[in-house]
């Protein structure tokens, strides 16, 4: 594909920018909201034993569509991409919200996985060549305020809405954000550029979705439903390391393959992806666990536990928003992710003084230093990446940052908490015996409500091991954060632009919009 050069090109419409950041909202909002509802959907629909699908199916399938979406995107037009994936995720939110058992509702979050899988990585990928490289910090700092809001949000509203109409809503809510988001691209995004005419990578896309499908089994299954060393994860995981293996084979020679080969030739995406593997997995980490300290070790309420979160959300907000405006600075590329990765490391040992008595608002407030850590390494690595490919491969690109960092975030989120089972349920053997230990992990673990009723004596032990087991899951933080260090320090400073012009934002009378 070849881009005309444009001189001045105009800035881009406000109304197409806000269509793109809805879609990113839906994306992340839609992550959160669902949790709080599961709950009463179990009441509603029956099948607790097939609960963990509802989410499972959600992930497996947005994983694994992301890099499809983005390659779509850069061989068919990445504005008609991005509008797709808006319309399958809406189908997909109606349907879930229809569902008359658990059945059908597992199988329409899978389709609403697929097209969540669209949503975030089409944006980027929309943002990447339609806004100049001097205004993305502006777009990334909006960005950047728009995922806390939805992750503090999105918990919140789930609950609202279950309550007050029903759990329905957390699916149907989704339709009017998304209406709004394909009425403003449309009006709003103009793109001008030749369709690539090369052969689709479909052996890629059925060998990396076969190994994405079997690493997200073995983050979602391994220590849960089977144990790590059990026949099931030892299997899965060979196939996973099979595919993969055979899809990075496969790619080499692909004439138009699904990731292109030469994005990880550039050691500044390369080094980029690696430091958002490793935040992704951080971050999702500290989100999945902290809750937990807090409310079985420090008696927060699930919405109160959440709100207890705010000083890592709003450190992240801040340090992104700040990032945003300072990347393009001489050696922005390489300051940034070494001050948060430093940050981050910081962070996660300070976490480490969390004791089962720490005082609520100080455990709180200590989640702030990691916050600005992971803020500024996840927004450094996204302008990074953005600036450090042709517009040509931007789908795939951002394809291959949304999926990294949410593989980080799965496989992070698996290893971490089995070592935090491990420990919690070690150190409640080691307190009330193994017979007491396993009737209270039992029938779908702790909940702060079982602990009410609970002898004095029950609830410290609960509380020391709670304890135990965050530390075990901050001391692999601490050695991610550290890794992350040492791996941002490859970064260098960009020396020179992208190798090719951007593609055009063209007024609507020239060309075909994409």
């Amino acid at each position: 594909m070849v881009a005309e050069p444009v001189e001045d090109r105009p800035r881009p419409p406000l109304l197409g920018v806000i269509g793109l950041m809805l879609g990113i909202f839906l994306a992340a909002l839609d992550g959160q909201i669902i949790g709080t509802a599961l709950p009463t959907v179990v009441g509603d629909l029956g099948g607790l034993e097939h609960l963990s699908w509802a989410v499972t199916a959600y992930l497996l399938t947005s994983a694994a569509a992301t890099p499809l979406w983005g390659r779509l995107g850069d061989l068919y037009g990445r504005k008609g991409a991005y509008q797709w994936a808006v319309v399958l995720f809406l189908a997909g939110s109606i349907l879930s919200g229809l569902a008359q058992d658990m059945g059908e509702l597992i199988a329409f979050r899978a389709v609403q996985g697929v097209g969540a899988g669209g949503l975030m990585v089409g944006a980027l990928s929309v943002i990447g060549v339609l806004i100049p490289a001097s205004d993305r910090g502006r777009v990334q700092s909006v960005i950047g305020v728009l995922m806390p809001i939805a992750i503090i949000g999105g918990p919140l509203l789930g609950g609202f809405l279950t309550d007050r109409l029903s759990w329905r809503w957390a699916f149907y809510v989704n339709v009017p954000v998304g209406l709004l988001a394909l009425l403003a691209v449309g009006t709003g995004v103009r793109l001008r550029t030749e369709r690539v005419r090369a052969p689709f990578d479909w052996a890629g896309v059925a060998l990396l979705t076969t190994g994405i499908t079997a690493l997200t089994l073995v983050g979602s299954w391994g220590g849960t439903a089977y144990a790590w060393t059990s026949p099931w994860i030892l299997g899965t995981a060979a196939v996973a390391v099979a595919a993969l293996g055979w899809f990075a084979r496969t790619e080499l020679r692909a004439p138009g393959p699904l990731i292109p080969p030469a994005l990880f030739r550039n050691r500044d995406f390369t080094v980029a992806q690696v430091l958002g593997f490793l935040a992704g997995a951080l971050m999702i980490a500290l989100v999945g666990y902290l809750p937990q300290y807090l409310q079985l070790a420090r008696g927060a309420s699930p919405t109160v536990g959440g709100l207890l979160l705010l000083p890592l959300m709003l450190g992240m907000l801040g340090a992104q928003l700040v990032t945003a405006r300072l990347m393009g600075r001489p050696g922005g590329e390489r300051r940034y992710p070494l001050l948060g990765g430093g940050l981050a490391l910081a962070g996660s040992a300070l976490l480490l003084l969390l004791r089962a008595d720490t005082p609520t608002a100080l455990a709180s407030a200590l989640t702030a230093v990691a916050g600005v850590g992971l803020g500024l390494v996840l927004q450094s690595t996204m302008l990074t990446s953005m600036g450090a490919v042709p517009p040509r491969d931007m789908g795939a690109a951002m394809g291959v940052v949304t999926l990294l960092r949410g593989v980080g975030g799965s496989l992070g989120m698996a290893a971490l908490g089995a070592v935090y089972t491990a420990r919690l349920t070690g150190s409640l053997a080691a307190r009330l015996g193994p017979d007491e230990a396993a009737r209270l992990t039992g029938g779908g673990g702790l909940t702060p409500a079982a602990l009410t009723g609970l002898p004095g004596t029950v609830r410290e032990a609960v509380g020391t091991a709670v304890t135990a087991g965050l530390h075990g899951a901050l001391v692999g933080g601490v050695l991610l954060a550290a890794a992350a260090t040492a791996v941002a320090c490859l970064a260098r400073p960009r020396r020179e632009e992208p190798q090719e012009p951007a593609e055009a934002a063209a007024p609507a009378e020239a060309g075909a919009a994409r």
